[in-house]
Parts: structure tokens; C-alpha cells; sequence
């Protein structure tokens, strides 16, 4: 069964869904404000700038999990998703997903945003499997550690790889969709990789290799 492969921010959904959900947490008074925003912008500038040092930030990233119960955390996150990010859904993400889904193609996400925030986005599109870096949970609690392989950049090859061959599985005439440079990996690793309203070094890339270039905005 052909896959069809799709990064999540920026992709499918019209926002960065990890930097937005810092900013549902600061407004909420999940996290402190102070504290919280300026080092969370930061760190969203050094994503798009292709220089995050991705450990330094799931730390500061899956550290606020651990203050809370899984129960508090879920009734956040459900609002979260279907007040922030249902509404950011891409004008023509739904169209996209439905013409692979005609095709009896297999859909996954594959996300830098950890799973804890991905999982729930990706049941909001319907589709079931998302790889993203997986928050550790210890006695019922988030610990603020990780689980495997992060889902940054070439790690995204990396952690798709014991998936595909979990599930007997391969990237033969796969699809990948992606805005964004720091998933180039994957993108060179697929058959039909697709720039989706990309960011300029991926687009001069994707011309440059005659790669389809679509607008889902």
C-alpha cells in the first residue's frame, strides 16, 4: 500500500501547533508568562531558522507536563485542539486527504511537534498514525524525558525506519508533503515528495529539482 507521508505545522494546519500550544499554556496560566514566552519565541525562531538544538528545547518543552495529572493535562489539550487548532485546519487540507484516502492510499504524520500535542491533531484529520517524539510517562505521569528517537529533521528518517519495517512497510512510490527545510531528510527520501506552501529555501530546492509545489492555504 503506497503512503501517503505528511508533516502536521505549517502543512496541514495553517500555525506551528508546538509554539501555539506554549501560548495556550501561557494564557491559560498553565505556565508562567514570564518565565515562558520569550524563551518559547526563541526557540520558534531557531526552528524556522533551521538552528534549534532540539534537546535543549523537548527539555523546555516537556518540562510543564510534569507539574500536572494526565487527566488535568487531556482536558487542556482537547480544548486546545478543538478551539486553537480546528480552526487553523488548511482551506484545503480535507480535499487532499481524501483524494489519498480514494487512492487506498495509508496516511501518516510524521511531526517535530511531540506526540503529546500531534496525536490529538492528527485524530482531528483522521489519521490514526502519528511519529512524533514520544513524551516519557512514569507511574501515570509525564517526566519530562523522551522516548526514543526525536522526530527532528534527519530524524525523522530515522525514527520512520523500525516503523516501516514494524508494519512491513516501504517508501516505494511514497508521497511526503512538507514547508519546511528542516524536513529535506525525508524528502529526498521519498518518490513524490511535494513542497506545500513552502518556505523559501525549500521552494528554490523544489524548483530546482522539479519537486510539485502545492498551496493548501
Amino acid at each position: 500500500m503506497t503512503l501517503a507521508i505528511f508533516d502536521l505545522d505549517h502543512t496541514l494546519i495553517n500555525a506551528d501547533s508546538d509554539y501555539l500550544w506554549g501560548e495556550y499554556m501561557v494564557k491559560n496560566g498553565i505556565v508562567d508568562e514570564t518565565a515562558y514566552r520569550a524563551r518559547n519565541e526563541g526557540f520558534y525562531d531557531d526552528y524556522r531558522n533551521g538552528c534549534l538544538d532540539n534537546g535543549v528545547y523537548l527539555e523546555f518543552a516537556l518540562e510543564p507536563l510534569t507539574h500536572y495529572s494526565i487527566d488535568e493535562l487531556n482536558v487542556w489539550r482537547n480544548d486546545y485542539v478543538q478551539n486553537w487548532i480546528k480552526p487553523l485546519v488548511s482551506p484545503g487540507t480535507e480535499d487532499l486527504l481524501n483524494e489519498h484516502r480514494s487512492q487506498g492510499h495509508e496516511l501518516l504524520i510524521i511531526s517535530a511537534t511531540n506526540l503529546f500535542v500531534s496525536e490529538p491533531i492528527g485524530q482531528l484529520l483522521g489519521i490514526s498514525t502519528v511519529l512524533a517524539t514520544e513524551p516519557e510517562i512514569i507511574d501515570n505521569r509525564y517526566n519530562g524525558k523522551y522516548i526514543g528517537i526525536p522526530t527532528y529533521q534527519e530524524g525523522k528518517v530515522k525514527a520512520l525506519e523500525p516503523w516501516l519495517t514494524a508494519n512491513n512497510k516501504s517508501l516505494d512510490g511514497a508521497f511526503f508533503y512538507s514547508d519546511s527545510m528542516n524536513d529535506l531528510p525525508l524528502l529526498e527520501e521519498v518518490d513524490k515528495p511535494v513542497a506545500v506552501n513552502p518556505e523559501p529555501d525549500l521552494k528554490t530546492i523544489a524548483e530546482e529539482r522539479d519537486w510539485l509545489i502545492i498551496n493548501l492555504l
